[in-house]
């Protein structure tokens, strides 16, 4: 009976210790799928908690509303080019589903930035999102769009995608590792994008960061208690056999 208990305590120390694994790649980005928020231009009458922007052209859009009921912003109504106004691009909403911000990349261009509290120095961290290229409805001609994103002075690039007229990527997945060099550091999204005046919009959701390992205690723990575990087991069957 003794063993017994002992077994089941340690697998409770070997439970807890894998939960504490899965707690160190808590997630540490505020509102990274932007459900909370207003559409419309971000400081226009949009806004996306968390987040902020100065003046750039960077608007909220709905899932299923940038081909058909557009958004309002500080020039008029905007619309992205998809099924609902005549171009069968394949718009649609991302693969983490609901709202999405979209950015233009040639005009008024403006990070869009979040302080990200809960760092560790030294420690490496996954940023994941969603991504794609897509074109203001009205206007025509071939465009490139990319993200430029930065963790405090680091920084990444996603590669160029070549959109055609009136066209749309596809949404594809980016994750980027970055290494934090204090407890906080602001994270930013710059849309980089080409030719001014066609306008080519960056899209973005689903915004994630988590460590990337867990640390060092945590795996320590994490040993120790498996250990346990399997040295209680060998005690019991070596009982088991003497009988």
């Amino acid at each position: 009976m003794r063993l017994k208990s002992l077994l089941l305590s340690l697998s409770a120390i070997a439970a807890l210790s894998v939960g504490s694994a899965h707690a160190a790649g808590a997630e540490l980005i505020v509102n990274g799928g932007f459900e909370t928020g207003t559409a419309g231009q971000l400081n226009f009458g949009g806004s996306a908690s968390g987040w902020n922007t100065v003046n750039g052209y960077t608007f909220l859009f709905h899932g299923t509303g940038a081909d058909t009921t557009g958004v309002s912003g500080q020039y008029g109504n905007l619309k992205l080019w998809g099924p609902g106004n005549g171009a069968a691009n394949g718009l649609t909403a991302s693969p983490a589903g609901g709202n999405f911000l979209a950015s233009d990349g040639a005009f008024q261009q403006s990070p869009i930035t979040q302080s990200v509290n809960g760092l560790v120095a030294g420690q490496q961290y996954n940023l994941s999102f969603y991504w794609a290229g897509a074109q203001q409805q009205g206007f025509s001609g071939a465009n490139t769009e990319q993200w430029q994103v930065s963790l405090g002075n680091e920084t990444h690039a996603t590669g160029v995608v070549h959109n055609t007229s009136h066209g749309f990527t596809g949404w594809q997945k980016e994750t980027f590792t970055f290494t934090a060099t204090g407890a906080s550091a602001l994270l930013s999204f710059l849309a980089v994008g080409t030719p001014a005046g066609v306008p080519p919009f960056s899209l973005l959701d689903g915004v994630s960061m988590t460590s990337a390992v867990p640390e060092p205690e945590t795996w320590a723990m994490l040993g120790l208690g498996l250990g346990l575990v399997g040295f209680a087991a060998r005690r019991r069957k070596a009982a088991v056999n003497a009988a």
